[in-house]
């Protein structure tokens, strides 16, 4: 029987900034963008406080100051950010090298091996993150990846909760299908045509009916994820499938001198991060997002691995001129995929 724990850091933007400005604790803290309401971006990270106003990630800035105009706006710090995650990952490899990062501000963690009741190695974890970096996490531990990181999220903001296998059908079962790894807004509104509300619901649906209406795979993991059932192993090193950036223009734009010098910078990131990382690559492809969300991507394939930015920009304009800009544009963006790592 496996032990997985998911760490779930507590609004973790915010609660940084809140610790570096103790002034800003108790008060509705928006982190997204350049910081600036009144222009285009979206919300990264809302405080606790914000949250009571309606606001959550993704959401466009402009729109969370029309629900809380009283709120602190900052713009996003991302090395500040960076700098915390590491000294919080360094907390938990000293628990067991077993790790797979999900992203700037959680893990999963395999404890399985750990000789330790779950429940005290989880405060551990909290207690010393507490202590030595002055943040709070919420913590979940399940049989496997996806009922860790539902139990992650039961009792927010620091909670601590165990789900085990005889604890899906009352702990998981009641849950909106939304609440399942995967399940995005589409899915739940065709489930919910389907008379699917709750994560139970669907566990009552025959495994032929979700192949039908979903396909073989996703009509798969639904059925077995609904069931609290997922083998997945935890993934300890990742390589990237690609390496890209992208930037929303704070007016629609259709002046090639500002289009063009966006890209050059864009592909300039994106050709410094692979070297940084030790990557080349071969195919260079290019986004644009007209004013009327019209998207449209077109890609250039180099003759062999690069990390030159020279080659990567050239083949970037070469792809932006197959593009043809008829009408203002929103967002431009570069990435470079098909890597190939760099051999020493």
């Amino acid at each position: 029987m496996r032990r997985i724990l998911h760490i779930d850091m507590d609004a973790f933007f915010a609660a940084v900034e809140q610790m570096r400005h103790p002034e800003l604790v108790g008060k509705p803290v928006i982190i997204g963008g350049a910081g600036d309401p009144t222009m285009r971006g979206v919300v990264s990270t809302a405080s606790y406080e914000a949250r009571k106003y309606g606001i959550h990630s993704a959401m466009p800035l402009q729109r969370a100051y029309r629900l809380c105009p009283e709120a602190i706006f900052l713009p996003v710090d991302y090395d500040e950010y960076m700098r915390v995650s590491e000294k919080i990952k360094d907390i938990l490899r000293s628990f067991t090298p077993l790790i797979e990062n999900v992203g700037i501000d959680e893990a999963f963690l395999d404890i399985t091996d750990i000789d330790m009741e779950p429940e005290k190695i989880a405060n551990k974890i909290k207690e010393r993150i507490k202590k030595e970096v002055g943040l709070t996490c919420s913590i979940g531990i399940g049989p496997n990846k996806l009922i860790a990181k539902i139990a992650s999220d039961m009792k927010k903001p620091d909670g601590l909760t165990i789900i085990s296998e005889e604890d899906i059908k009352v702990a998981i079962w009641p849950l909106s299908v939304r609440k399942l790894w995967g399940v995005g807004p589409k899915t739940e509104k065709r489930l919910k045509g389907m008379g699917i509300h709750t994560i139970g619901d669907l566990a009552t649906v025959p495994l032929e009916s979700l192949i039908e209406e979903f396909g073989k795979s996703y009509g798969n993991y639904l059925y077995e994820s609904s069931r609290g059932v997922d083998e997945s192993p935890l993934i300890t090193y990742w390589e990237p499938k690609s390496i890209s950036r992208e930037t929303t223009f704070q007016r629609d734009t259709d002046k090639w001198t500002v289009i063009a010098k966006n890209l050059a910078e864009l592909t300039k990131d994106v050709v410094e991060t692979m070297k940084e990382s030790g990557y080349k690559g071969k195919t260079v492809t290019i986004k644009i997002r007209f004013k009327d969300f019209e998207t449209h991507t077109r890609a250039k394939t180099l003759d062999d691995f690069s990390d030159s930015l020279e080659t990567i920009r050239k083949a970037a304009f070469e792809a932006l001129r197959r593009l043809g800009l008829k009408k203002k544009v929103r967002l431009i963006g570069v990435r470079v995929s098909n890597l190939a790592k760099v051999e020493h």
